[in-house]
């Protein structure tokens, strides 16, 4: 069986291909390849400057950032290693990771650049 994607709308695995649209039966939404090449592509992670994220990038902090229950923030350079990506955040940190004094942390993408 080909590969079709979940549907945009509900999220439904049942989806189908239908000559030129792909049909979500569940709640029927239709889309295009080429709407689905938009879905895909906004699903991309960049950083302050657009630059394409991955995991496992380095990357810089490019501004001081305060931290709850810390007394002292991430200051701007402080450099990050081998970050992680969320692809759904729910409260908009899109970079898991671990930062020297601070530990495991939550970033957000438009707070740091490629190094």
């Amino acid at each position: 069986m080909e590969n079709v994607p979940n549907c945009p709308q509900c999220q439904s695995e049942y989806t189908y291909e239908d000559g030129a649209l792909f049909v979500c039966p569940e709640c029927a939404y239709e889309w295009t390849a080429s709407e689905q090449a938009d879905i895909e592509a906004s699903e991309t992670i960049t950083d302050s400057n657009g630059n394409e994220l991955a995991d496992g990038d380095t990357v810089i902090v490019v501004k001081d950032l305060k931290v709850k229950g810390f007394k002292s923030a991430i200051k701007q350079g402080t450099k990050v290693k081998n970050i992680k990506l969320i692809i759904d955040p729910a409260d908009g940190h899109d970079i898991d990771c671990k930062i020297d004094g601070f530990g495991a942390m939550k970033l957000k993408s438009e707070f740091v650049k490629k190094a």
